[in-house]
């Protein structure tokens, strides 16, 4: 294969064919693919598989995408290689589905050796079965056992290898990172974001209000997509998407995943998530990188193979999940942050959320980087999978939100200062939002929009001038550092950067 003349057919004939190939095995049972890793299985107490991988996260700084990279020799040597080792081990191949929407949907193909048919597995329980009148629109080939860890993308030919990792948010993102580029091509925009539909009662009936939450992985952007808000009948909250949609130029959010979630499980507690954790003990889930004991008791408070420890779970045991996962209608939008030095919420123009979302300001969690898990972490989008211009990705966010007129705003889930803040109070400001309960007045330490007064709340606790110490020189280096990030984006339009706050 030469890197001068690549296109997609030529590209998958060098593929192994699942239906002629006397070393696939095509689209197998998920009882056969859980019983090809049985070796690697600890059954847990509820009878569901739990598997640990030697990979406990993603490899971003080994990814390439030819897009914002130019392959050397050295890359396009590897894919050959990889292709070559395809065609000569025993491999399982499964199609599936990503996405509902009849303009925004593609059919996966995915090649992984049967010894790691767990990861299949896992995929066949994340992903929708595929339309097998389509031909597949991507195709990921996963070789876990290669001497030398490296993902490379090829985005325009739907393309991607996985090497010498067995992870299998590697898997699932191979697909996803594609839908959003894809999406981004057709004029709307892929986001790393969980939405969720609110149900409430007004004075004309029902009035229903469509979010979407953006945040890093571990910031809690699963836990408040999931969430109820503590609402009573007729009023209800209902999850459609996880982790990544893409917003369309008609307000239509589109789902990726439609028949599981990916989700953390360190730390979860069936008091303050009681949904997910119903949904990861039982016994449809498949636990990765959990602390299960030969007698199958379930730790999910511990650290034994890491702080990134996931549950792959059914949205039909989800009692706030959907039946659908496309919103019809974009409403408000939430970006997720952990800076101390932001109020608990605050409203954003549209030039402001745009400039929110190229900060993408949170933290480094164990699911990006362990080890730098804690530390201040800025990413456009909080979405690590952008393929292409970020400017660009910025000025589309503005133009589609400016066009639809949806409210943006910032919310701060960690602490203000030294004041922590808690779900209920995320929970309570959340609930106050959607029913445009809240009076806004201008923080004068900030100069962003914060509520004067929320039902239930008193505001005065999460004051950033009275709970961060030296405030002013602490903001004023932050508007500083944030100056000198947005800068590096050349293609970002200059109202948005001088919308800096």
């Amino acid at each position: 294969m030469s890197k001068t003349a690549i296109n997609k057919q030529q590209l998958v004939s060098r593929l192994p064919d699942p239906e002629e190939s006397d070393n696939i095995i095509y689209n197998p049972p998920t009882d056969e693919l859980r019983a090809f890793s049985a070796d690697l299985e600890t059954e847990t107490e509820f009878g569901s598989p739990s598997y640990v991988s030697i990979e406990k996260s993603r490899n971003a700084e080994k990814t390439k995408n030819r897009i914002d990279t130019e392959f050397d020799d050295a890359d396009w040597t590897f894919i050959n290689e990889a292709l070559e080792s395809a065609n000569e081990s025993e491999l399982v191949c499964v199609d599936r589905q990503v996405g509902q929407h009849p303009d925004n949907s593609y059919v996966c193909r995915y090649y992984v050796p049967k010894w790691y048919s767990r990861i299949a597995l896992s995929l066949t329980k994340l992903l929708e079965p595929a339309d097998f009148s389509r031909e597949p629109d991507f195709h990921t080939v996963q070789l876990p056992k290669w001497e030398e860890t490296k993902i490379r993308i090829l985005p325009e030919q739907g393309f991607t290898v996985v090497a010498g990792s067995d992870y299998f948010g590697e898997a699932k993102k191979s697909f996803l990172r594609l839908f959003m580029y894809y999406s981004k091509q057709q004029g709307g925009l892929g986001l790393h974001a969980g939405s969720k539909q609110v149900c409430l009662e007004t004075d004309d009936g029902m009035e229903t209000i469509g979010q979407l939450f953006l945040g890093l992985s571990g910031t809690g952007k699963s836990t408040l997509t999931a969430h109820g808000l503590w609402l009573d009948e007729p009023e209800k909250a209902t999850m459609l998407q996880d982790d990544v949609c893409a917003l369309l130029p008609d307000g239509t959010v589109a789902g990726s995943e439609g028949r599981g979630l990916f989700v953390k499980t360190h730390g979860l507690d069936e008091d303050t998530e009681p949904g997910i954790y119903t949904a990861a003990t039982d016994e449809s889930a498949i636990l990765e990188n959990v602390d299960v004991a030969a007698d199958g008791t379930v730790y999910f408070d511990s650290d034994r193979y890491t702080t990134n420890g996931r549950a792959i779970i059914q949205r039909e045991q989800l009692a706030s999940a959907g039946e659908a996962i496309d919103l019809p209608e974009i409403d408000q939008i939430f970006f997720i942050t952990r800076n101390p030095a932001m109020p608990a919420v605050a409203k954003l123009s549209p030039e402001e959320s745009a400039v929110a979302f190229m900060l993408g300001e949170s933290i480094q969690t164990s699911a990006g980087d362990p080890s730098a898990a804690g530390k201040s972490i800025r990413v456009v989008g909080t979405n690590p999978f952008i393929i292409g211009s970020k400017g660009e990705e910025g000025n589309r966010f503005r133009n589609l939100i400016a066009e639809l007129d949806v409210e943006c705003y910032v919310l701060n889930t960690g602490r203000v200062g030294s004041k922590d803040i808690k779900v209920e109070d995320t929970i309570t400001l959340l609930r106050a939002i959607a029913r445009r309960d809240i009076q806004w007045e201008v923080d004068t330490s900030t100069e962003l929009a914060v509520p004067a007064d929320v039902p239930g709340i008193d505001m005065s606790e999460f004051d950033v001038e009275a709970n961060l110490d030296d405030h002013d020189q602490i903001l004023n280096d932050l508007r500083q550092e944030r100056k000198q990030y947005l800068a590096q984006f050349d293609d970002l339009d200059d109202d948005i950067e001088k919308a800096l706050y």
